[in-house]
C-alpha cells in the first residue's frame, strides 16, 4: 500500500485581517459605540460588556444575540411588554446602519503599525485581503480612509457577501480566491474575536489572534498607555489567554507585532509545516 503526500512548501501568499481592532480603531470601539447607542434609544440601555459579547459576528446577528441575553430580553418586556421577536431585531438593525457608519468613521484611525506592514507586505508580494462583520454598506468611507493612511486591501468581504458569516470560512475564502492565492496553506488569517480565528481554522489558514489593539481588552490607545506595567501585564495575560484558547497559531499585541511571526510561518512552511500539522 502506498499514500501520497503533497505538502506546499513555498512563501506566504496573502493575509487575510479584520478590521475594527485589528487594521483600525483601537479597542475595537466603533461596534460598541453603534449599539450602546441604539440600545439605549429604545430605552433599553446595555453594557459595554454586553455589546462586545457578539463581537465578530454580522451586524443583524449581533443584534438578534443581545436581544436574546436575559437580561437585555428581560429589560425589553418591561419596556415594550414582549421580548423582542424578529421584527423587533430588523428594525433595530435598520437603525443601527447609520449610526454604525458614523462610529466607523469616529473610529477609522490606522492601529499603529499597519501603514508599515502594508508597505513591507507590498515589497514582499503578500496580498492583503480585509474582511469585517459589517455589512457593505457600513464600508465604504471606511476603506477611502484607510487608503488615504496607507492600508488599501487588495480583497474586502463583508459579512453580508457571502452565504453564511463568521464562524464559517466563507469570507476567508472568497478573499483568497479574490487575491489569487494558490493554496490555502499559504494565507493567514489576522483577527482580535475567537469567532474570527475560527473562521481562518475553518479556512485551512494559519491564523494571528490580536490581544491587545482589540475586543480582548476594548480600550482605545491613550487609556492603554495610561495603564501601569502591571495593569496592562495582567490584561495582556488574559486577553492572550482567550486568543490562544480559540485555536490561534500565534497572539500578537497588536499588528505591529506581525511581521516577524510571518517570518516564522514561511519557515514553518519551508519545512514542510501545515495550519492542520
Amino acid at each position: 500500500m502506498y499514500a501520497y503526500t503533497r505538502r506546499y512548501t513555498g512563501p506566504v501568499q496573502a493575509v487575510i485581517l479584520d478590521w475594527a481592532g485589528t487594521t483600525v480603531d483601537f479597542g475595537s470601539l466603533a461596534p460598541i459605540h453603534a449599539f450602546t447607542r441604539l440600545f439605549t434609544a429604545e430605552g433599553v440601555p446595555i453594557t459595554e460588556a454586553e455589546a462586545r459579547k457578539p463581537m465578530g459576528s454580522e451586524k443583524r446577528e449581533h443584534v438578534r444575540l443581545i436581544c436574546e441575553m436575559p437580561r437585555v430580553a428581560e429589560s425589553w418586556k418591561a419596556r415594550f411588554g414582549s421580548i423582542p421577536g424578529s421584527a423587533d431585531v430588523d428594525r433595530l438593525y435598520e437603525k443601527l446602519i447609520p449610526l454604525q457608519v458614523e462610529s466607523i468613521r469616529e473610529r477609522a484611525t490606522l492601529i499603529p503599525g499597519m501603514a508599515e506592514f502594508a508597505a513591507w507586505a507590498g515589497k514582499r508580494g503578500i496580498g492583503l485581503g480585509g474582511n469585517t462583520g459589517y455589512a457593505t454598506e457600513m464600508v465604504p468611507e471606511l476603506l477611502q480612509l484607510a487608503a488615504k493612511q496607507g492600508y488599501a486591501p487588495g480583497s474586502n468581504v463583508c459579512a453580508t457577501e457571502v452565504p453564511k458569516a463568521r464562524p464559517w470560512p466563507h469570507m476567508s475564502l472568497r478573499n483568497a480566491m479574490e487575491l489569487g492565492v494558490s493554496n490555502l496553506a499559504a494565507c493567514i488569517k489576522v483577527d482580535d474575536t475567537p469567532t474570527g480565528i475560527e473562521e481562518g481554522l475553518n479556512a485551512g489558514m494559519w491564523t494571528i489572534g490580536v490581544a491587545i489593539s482589540g475586543n480582548q481588552v476594548g480600550l482605545d490607545l491613550p487609556q492603554w498607555q495610561a495603564l501601569s506595567i502591571n495593569e496592562q501585564a495582567e490584561k495582556r495575560a488574559a486577553a492572550t489567554d482567550i486568543m490562544a484558547r480559540s485555536g490561534a497559531h500565534y497572539v500578537i499585541d497588536s499588528v505591529a507585532d506581525i511581521i516577524p511571526v510571518i517570518e516564522e510561518i514561511e519557515r514553518r512552511l519551508a519545512k514542510g509545516e501545515h495550519p492542520a500539522g
